[in-house]
């Protein structure tokens, strides 16, 4: 069968699903994955064949029942590195890159830090930081053993030296050695903001990584904000992903608790997104 004549029965079955152009995204990142081409191959040749139409079918039974297409190959894309993904993971989102930018440029990259990334998953904001740091010493940090592994490995495939540990960020330990910089993307999706989420998110993602009680949305930013006061060194810098209806909330929070040189930040669909303070 022709490669632009599946593209077609592609877009036909999954249009129910999805809007058109993301229909032929998903096709494209297949075609990269299982026929080693791209779009520009199809253009310059326009009768390519499928060389396995078995595996394209597997692929969009998966996609019909909304299975992210990162998890069907298991692999993503974050600040021009690859990361394995899994169950066991969030899928990076452009979002988070918004966040390790603006890490990247509140430091001077020539410097050395201790930074460490709580609640990693798939470790893409310690490791993307490591990539692009080369003096600084990284530590991940995550409560679940198999989150932990993918981590690992994504440092390892990605050539960045990291330190991992296995704990639970709402009962963080004391650290020997005080950080420069504390990032971190913890569950912060409330049950009651649930109908709001995707099927191919609800479904798919791991839960533990995304949703917090409605009673206490702020348990994790809590008990890191509680940890950073002791473990973070004066003037050092602690970094959020956060809810996008909680920023005033995350403002009080850090003023009570006497950090300074607070600032909340849009992402780049206009919500408030991201947040950084320095400690005094």
């Amino acid at each position: 069968m022709e490669i632009k004549s599946y593209l077609h029965l592609f877009i036909r079955e999954l249009s129910p699903l999805f809007e058109e152009e993301e229909c032929k995204q998903f096709f494209w990142i297949a075609l990269e994955e299982i026929e080693g081409k791209s779009r520009i191959d199809v253009v310059m040749t326009p009768d390519l064949k499928l060389t396995d139409k078995e595996q394209w079918d597997r692929v969009l039974e998966e996609l019909k029942k909304e299975k992210p297409i990162q998890y069907i190959f298991g692999k993503a894309y974050f600040y021009g590195l690859e990361f394995k993904v899994n169950e066991h993971t969030l899928i990076p989102r452009p979002e988070t890159e918004e966040l390790v930018e603006w890490v990247l440029k509140s430091i001077d990259v020539a410097q050395e830090y201790n930074i460490v990334d709580l609640g990693t998953g798939s470790g893409c904001i310690g490791v993307t930081l490591g990539k692009e740091l080369p003096f600084a010493k990284i530590t991940l940090m995550d409560i679940s053993p198999q989150t932990l592994d993918v981590a690992v490995q994504n440092a390892l495939n990605n050539k960045v030296k990291v330190n991992a540990i296995l704990q639970n960020i709402v009962a963080l330990e004391d650290c020997r050695e005080p950080f420069d910089i504390v990032v971190s993307n913890p569950p912060y999706v409330r049950n009651l903001e649930k109908q709001e989420i995707k099927n191919n998110v609800l479904n798919y993602e791991p839960h533990l990584a995304l949703f917090v009680e409605d009673n206490d949305p702020l348990l994790f930013y809590r008990n890191i904000v509680d940890w950073a006061k002791i473990n973070l060194r004066s003037g050092g810098m602690l970094f959020f992903e956060i809810n996008q209806y909680l920023g005033k909330e995350m403002l009080m929070l850090f003023d009570k608790n006497e950090f300074k040189d607070i600032e909340l930040k849009k992402d780049m669909f206009g919500n408030d997104r991201m947040i950084r303070a320095v400690k005094g």
